[in-house]
């Protein structure tokens, strides 16, 4: 494979580091074109960090990372990728960031996102008429936020020029196929097994493992009705249509879900929506009432009584506390920085 890549052009690969970005994702990312170049016994894949003012970026384990220049200075790669991790909603638009992206997409240069990077893409109409993915824990709000986007929960996604993955270890899998796809499967298998990775997943690949593993229940009828649970959200399903979507008798679903979980199908049910209720209310600005609403409640007053009960705090509360505790994390860790 070797023989001949000297003579090609390098392959340049840009990467975008947003403020408590994922280390995991972001290694994963670039250790398969390190390992690339270290079989190919040649530099054929170039690489280039940037934050958005050249200062170095601290990620979401708390290490801090030094970059190789401000993304004014980005001005083409053959890939460019924005590396983001925990809460991405709350980066302030950077208007010059949209404005390369789109330069480079309009020059039909490969762009994409890393982790939770597809928000970021979302927010510069950058996956209009494109397939994307993101991270299982952002894709129920990403949904909410952008339902015109079309995103899955595979762990990678490649549509024309657009590359999503969703973080983690399907960044090394995302980055083996683009291997591939230049290259050929021999040498990205061979990088695999350089990095002790032992099986390259496809793009369609489930972020998640099964229900029947989370859960660590085998019954079909309980799983089927958990999955049935999770489909209707936003409408929820009294506890006799749930019954008879799995074939049982309400008595029947009841028995199993409190041999199984200690509690009737109806509290379980409940426990989803305010779980999922949380999560909006920590990963998007919505009104109060439209995450009621998307949850299933049919008014704020129900949604806040439901909602105290189970964490001890309203909604309103809830999000002030959760954005309040993450900015003092934010001020304490550039203090550090500063004194240090």
């Amino acid at each position: 494979m070797a023989g001949g890549v000297g003579q090609q052009e390098k392959h340049r690969v840009a990467l975008i580091l947003l403020d408590r970005f994922s280390m995991i994702a972001f290694s994963s990312t670039i250790e398969p074109l390190r390992l690339a170049n270290r079989v190919l016994g040649e530099s054929f894949y170039e690489w280039k960090t940037y934050s958005v003012d050249g200062g170095e970026v601290e990620a979401s384990n708390g290490c801090r990372v030094s970059v190789d220049a401000s993304m004014q200075d980005l001005e083409d790669a053959d890939i460019t990728l924005v590396c983001a991790g925990i809460d991405v909603e709350r980066i302030p638009l950077n208007k010059e960031l949209g404005t390369k992206l789109r330069k480079l997409n309009a020059r039909g240069r490969t762009y994409g996102a890393v982790c939770t990077g597809s928000y970021v893409l979302a927010r510069y109409n950058l996956l209009e008429g494109r397939r994307c993915t993101i991270h299982w824990e952002n894709l129920r709000s990403f949904r909410e936020e952008f339902p015109d986007v079309e995103v899955t929960g595979d762990i990678y996604a490649i549509d024309r020029n657009c590359i999503t993955c969703a973080g983690g270890m399907a960044a090394l899998d995302m980055m083996l196929r683009m291997i591939a796809i230049r290259h050929g499967a021999h040498l990205a298998h061979e990088i695999a097994e350089v990095a002790l990775y032992q099986n390259i997943r496809s793009g369609e690949s489930a972020q998640r493992h099964d229900l029947e593993t989370r859960t660590g229940i085998a019954n079909i009828k309980i799983l089927d009705a958990i999955r049935i649970m999770d489909m209707h959200i936003e409408d929820p399903l009294s506890c006799q249509q749930l019954a008879l979507t799995v074939n049982l008798s309400p008595r029947q679903l009841e028995r199993l879900f409190r041999r199984h979980f200690d509690c009737t199908p109806g509290q379980y049910y409940l426990k989803l929506r305010l779980e999922t209720a949380r999560d909006l209310l920590r990963r998007t600005n919505r009104a109060v009432l439209d995450v009621a609403i998307a949850c299933g409640f049919a008014s704020t007053s129900h949604f806040t009584k439901c909602y105290r009960e189970r964490y001890s705090c309203t909604p309103t509360e809830e999000r002030h506390s959760y954005f309040w505790t993450q900015g003092a994390k934010r001020k304490a860790s550039t203090s550090a920085s500063t004194i240090s």
